[in-house]
């Protein structure tokens, strides 16, 4: 049952993640974007961490974000800055 909430833990996280990048890939727009993101799972927890910062004629933004879920619970941190136009 714990492995199955670390799953569904860092898949709610990794999910926008992998949406924003299709969405990035599908623009027609000039733009530049740089993604990295970190998973792991083991018997101790789950957790993912990743950054990404993108520009294009329409925003910049920077992205920054991680996840943990174990014995103790679920912790993370978010972080999102940018201007659209």
């Amino acid at each position: 049952m714990r492995a199955i909430k670390r799953v569904l833990a860092v898949g709610a996280i990794a999910a926008p993640l992998v949406i924003g990048c299709a969405g990035l890939a599908a623009a027609d727009e000039p733009s530049a974007h740089f993604s990295q993101s970190q998973f792991v799972a083991n018997e101790d927890g789950a957790g993912e961490a990743g950054v990404s910062s993108v520009v294009s004629p329409d925003c910049v933004e920077h992205i920054k974000g991680w996840v943990w879920s174990g014995d103790e619970g679920v912790t993370g941190s978010f972080s999102d800055s940018g201007a659209h136009f």
